[in-house]
């Protein structure tokens, strides 16, 4: 018996039984790298365990404000409002910058490209389809004569957060027909959830059109527009556009909570963002906080370098060191 209990203490000791369980929610947009980042912080930490579900960031802030995770995550900060929904502080970790591709599916047609003019009135179906003038004359010689049809998230999304604020910065019946947010008013288009799901939908639809993160057009080998940026350069998202893209952000508020879309960069990718990790400033749990600033603190040093693999862009040197200072903001000591 004696030998069976110490069996029976080794293997919990050395299995994830015995791990501190962390559950976090939100972002598809950074889940590829999420995925990464736990997996090989897991195995250098193997008492901590980072379950993440991939659920849209509409979803993963619901969550955080119910109390039901965490940590959540994030492509567009949270509002005012939402903060003001919490039982305390949120902190905003950003942890690292991607591009928003408009992705299409017109069987022989590639290296097209889209000025935001024009595709704003895709978006709002005023332009209906692809041999529309306006388009031609950004892609002489394009042989569609199809409809468009319009792909859009259905869910909460930070995605749709980041490119609802760059539709409605350059577009002005944009901003006044439909607005920024991570969930809208679509006034045209089919929605699919998540940025697997629009991946999904513009795959199998000849004629279609949607955005994704970049990883998700790469990965599934579907083509996508340069976008004509605000100094008018078409541009092709890449990490060195959405690099140049943060260094055109002239300040960076105290709460971290900023902007990258329609970038002052040069050769800037004008649909970039950064992805969020959010926390409440004080936990209930003193060990899971401390598990999460770890994490947190790896991330910003050791993760970065694994970033550009998966296509993301890592922090600029000078944001880490700011991220860094706010993440030692996170309380570790159990509240009251």
């Amino acid at each position: 018996m004696r030998l069976l209990m110490l069996f029976l203490a080794g293997f919990l000791a050395s299995s994830s039984w015995g791990a501190q369980v962390v559950t976090g929610a939100g972002a598809t947009f950074p889940y590829p790298l999420y995925s990464k980042w736990f997996a090989e912080y897991g195995k250098l930490n193997p008492n901590v365990q980072i379950n993440y579900q991939s659920i849209g960031s509409g979803g993963g802030i619901r969550q955080l404000l119910d109390k039901t995770i965490d940590f959540g995550a994030s492509d567009s900060p949270m509002t005012d409002e939402q903060l003001g929904k919490a039982s305390g502080p949120i902190v905003h970790i950003p942890t690292a910058m991607g591009a928003v591709v408009l992705i299409y599916n017109l069987a022989g047609s590639t290296n097209l490209k889209l000025s935001s003019d024009v595709l704003a009135d895709v978006f709002l179906g005023t332009i209906k389809k692809w041999n529309d003038p306006r388009i031609l004359a950004l892609n002489p010689g394009l042989a569609q004569t199809s409809d468009i049809f319009v792909v859009h998230r259905s869910d909460g999304s930070g995605t749709t957060g980041i490119f609802s604020d760059y539709m409605a910065k350059v577009s002005s019946d944009w901003k006044t027909k439909v607005g920024s947010g991570t969930a809208l008013n679509w006034p045209t288009g089919l929605g699919g959830k998540g940025n697997e799901g629009v991946t999904g939908l513009v795959k199998q639809t000849p004629g279609s059109i949607g955005y994704v993160e970049l990883i998700y057009a790469e990965s599934n080998k579907l083509s996508f527009f340069a976008l004509k940026n605000k100094a008018g350069q078409f541009v092709t998202p890449t990490l060195k556009s959405v690099t140049a893209a943060a260094a055109g952000l002239k300040e960076v508020p105290d709460d971290l909570r900023f902007s990258i879309t329609d970038s002052d960069g040069a050769g800037s990718y004008p649909i970039s963002g950064a992805t969020y990790i959010l926390v409440y400033k004080t936990m209930p749990d003193s060990a899971k906080a401390a598990s999460i600033v770890s994490f947190l603190k790896w991330a910003l040093k050791d993760g970065q370098k694994m970033a550009a693999e998966l296509l993301y862009a890592p922090l600029p040197s000078s944001l880490v060191k700011k991220v860094q200072k706010k993440v030692e903001t996170i309380e570790v000591k159990r509240a009251g």
